[in-house]
């Protein structure tokens, strides 16, 4: 119960193994949903289609024998909106509320659904009475689709938040450690649109926010509702989180991979922070990004392939492009036995992303580190930390 007349309706998937088919989920995913009881009866959002018949049982259950009037869907993505046409279908007084852009893809996902005269369209400002609960609508657009939007209940003071404040895991599995799948679910999901964040929150911000209740991911309320709406700004203005370097390394035969370990080790004696090591051959690709965004240094460290870069180095970097990634200091670190090529590579897709800085020197390793070498990565290291 997240009051006494909203129930959470949702379902958890412990089956699922990629969530989007690139996220790793070892902890399942949960796909929220909830009901408001009043003189009027709304249901806010449905589930991924994986967990229908589920999510159809609670449903049942928490109406009771009463028949819903409303469907809020505040996104359209599939893992939420997945039971739309079954529910009009099933409840033939039901009314759909959603944006106009969401409307335009009700076609695209429901092939041959009859709509007429079953929606109502909402945007930034509009309310709809249940009788004591009043839902006033936020445009939440690009957070992380068009179509987006969010609803406050001035009644219970609660936020259906869509993907926002959304995480990784079952609620089942859940920790009090929110932050961690949080922070990766933000980068990976909604990194790239912190400009849009950013106008949400200042809206949420003129609301008396009680909960918080998103699509994915726990309820939340009190200090664990104040921490995460702390973050989320800091996240959305693209500054660091957590003082530290992340090395990302992308090794063939592990001279790269022993360089990257030798500069760990050079920054820690010299005082870092922390210094995390990743390697982009081996390591989960959105756990790598999300401590791009959290660390306010990054050492990028690769082979030479192709006359290029080695590909898992040039994803990496591609992804921070996409993600919008900005305002962070980098060091390279290029191997090339005959020709080296990754640094030319690597310079040229930093210095496509907004606001980083390339710290002198670049550091050149010929196939396997040399004494002569030593010196180079101390001086990148002072460089970084200075």
């Amino acid at each position: 119960m997240i009051s006494d007349t909203i129930k959470y309706i949702g379902v958890d998937d412990l089956d699922i193994d990629l969530f989007e088919s690139q996220y790793v989920v070892p902890e399942g995913m949960s796909y929220n949903s909830y009901l408001i009881e009043d003189e009027k009866i709304a249901v806010m959002d449905t589930a991924d289609r994986r967990k229908g018949e589920e999510w159809k049982a609670n449903l049942q259950a928490a109406l009771n024998g009463r028949q819903p009037d409303y469907l809020v869907a505040h996104h359209m993505e599939p893992d939420h909106a997945a039971l739309i046409a079954e529910m009009l279908e099933t409840y033939p007084g039901l009314q759909l509320v959603c944006s106009a852009p969401a409307v335009k893809m009700l076609p695209n996902f429901f092939e041959g659904l009859n709509y007429e005269g079953r929606v109502i369209t909402v945007k930034e400002g509009d309310t709809l009475s249940l009788g004591r609960h009043e839902l006033k609508f936020i445009g939440a657009a690009m957070i992380h689709w068009p179509e987006v939007i969010m609803s406050y209940d001035s009644l219970d003071k609660v936020v259906f938040s869509a993907d926002g404040f959304g995480k990784f895991g079952a609620l089942v599995n859940e920790t009090d450690d929110w932050a961690c799948e949080a922070r990766r679910y933000y980068f990976n999901i909604c990194g790239k649109y912190g400009s849009q964040v950013q106008t949400v929150m200042k809206k949420l911000s003129a609301l008396d926010v009680q909960t918080i209740c998103p699509l994915h991911g726990p309820v939340l309320k009190g200090e664990p509702l104040a921490a995460a709406i702390k973050l989320y700004d800091t996240w959305s203005k693209y500054e660091p989180e957590s003082e530290g370097v992340l090395i990302a390394y992308a090794s063939i035969h592990g001279g790269t991979a022993a360089a990257a370990e030798r500069m760990a080790e050079i920054l820690r004696k010299k005082g870092a922070a922390k210094v995390v090591v990743s390697d982009l051959s081996r390591d989960d690709m959105a756990e790598v990004i999300e401590d791009a965004f959290r660390y306010p240094t990054v050492v990028v460290a690769a082979s030479s392939y192709d006359a290029g870069v080695f590909p898992v180095m040039h994803d990496f970097l591609y992804h921070l492009q996409i993600k919008n990634y900005q305002k962070r200091r980098f060091g390279i670190i290029e191997n090339g036995s005959w020709a080296p090529t990754a640094g030319k590579v690597m310079c040229s897709m930093i210095e496509a992303l907004k606001d980083c800085e390339i710290v002198e020197p670049m550091v050149t390793i010929r196939s396997r580190m040399k004494s002569a070498d030593e010196a180079q990565l101390e001086q990148l290291a002072d460089s970084l930390l200075a």
